[in-house]
């Protein structure tokens, strides 16, 4: 299996960390894909994106207990030990500032990296996660914060670039894992035939009309009630829009909601997401 097809994720030795790290593993089995397991020594490193380098201060928690951690990743990787990779930074900006280079293809990140526990809630996202959710080249996991399985791909699409992508991704999960998926699509005063003739002009159209379970397209209502069909079992795949304000990073209005009322898996894209690096006959084409 190729380095570049894994998922990277920092353990937290912790109840709460366990659950992240079990969606993790259940995200990379799906998919065949090696996760990369970062057992930190240290509160800081320094994560590469492309040619911005942001700096991650992690809460105490994932420093809990240094000598049971390794031990307790092999207790929930027993049945399937080659599926996990421990990654060990080759190089350090100080001696306690790891580099970490962001060549994989997907990362697990809670909603809390950096906050303190108590200030996170279901529908609040982290100062330091928001930054690393608008700066990643890859698709970031958002996990339910206690383990989940998912049966089902949602893909939340406007008719945006980013839209596309993520529409993409979507069909390439749903082919490789053989779980249905489903469209939905808030009109905001479009047509349904206004949005096909998105995806016809990108070559997609057939693709969503042979593939693509159900397209559920709201003409009206709001969001937030509308999100209400949104399957519990469902892998949510969404696009991050946003802009820094005085006090960090915001989402628009659409994501905010999203982020805040489902309780489902997000994998999310930011515009930094150009395309993956998958290639097979069977996938679909990404936008470059």
């Amino acid at each position: 299996m190729p380095m570049n097809d894994s998922m990277f994720h920092v353990f937290r030795n912790t109840p709460f960390g366990r659950e992240t790290f079990l969606q993790s593993l259940d995200f990379c089995q799906k998919l065949d894909l090696r996760l990369q397991v970062y057992i930190p020594k240290s509160r800081k490193f320094l994560l590469y994106l492309g040619n911005r380098a942001l700096q991650i201060e992690l809460t105490s928690a994932y420093l809990r207990s240094p000598p049971t951690a390794e031990d307790h990743v092999r207790e929930l990787i027993r049945d399937e030990p080659d599926r996990v990779h421990f990654y060990i930074p080759a190089d350090y900006s100080a001696s306690n500032l790891p580099d970490i280079v962001g060549d994989f293809q997907f990362m697990t990140c809670p909603r809390n990296i950096s906050d303190l526990s108590t200030k996170i809630s279901l529908g609040h996202i982290g100062s330091k996660v928001r930054q690393i959710l608008f700066n990643a080249t890859f698709p970031v996991l958002i996990p339910n914060p206690v383990f989940k399985p998912w049966d089902s791909i949602s893909v939340m699409f406007g008719g945006s670039i980013n839209g596309i992508k993520c529409l993409q991704l979507g069909l390439i999960i749903s082919r490789l894992t053989g779980h249905p998926l489903y469209m939905f699509t808030q009109a905001e005063g479009k047509s349904q035939e206004a949005y096909r003739d998105i995806l016809e002009q990108r070559g997609m159209l057939q693709e969503v009309e042979n593939e693509v379970q159900e397209w559920h397209f709201f003409h009206s209502g709001p969001l937030e009630e509308n999100l209400y069909d949104v399957p519990h079992d469902s892998l949510v795949i969404a696009g991050t829009y946003g802009q820094k304000d005085l006090k960090g990073f915001i989402f628009g209005s659409t994501m905010e909601k999203l982020q805040s009322i489902l309780p489902n898996n997000l994998l999310l894209l930011s515009q930094h997401f150009q395309k993956h690096p998958w290639i097979n006959p069977y996938r679909s084409r990404m936008v470059s």
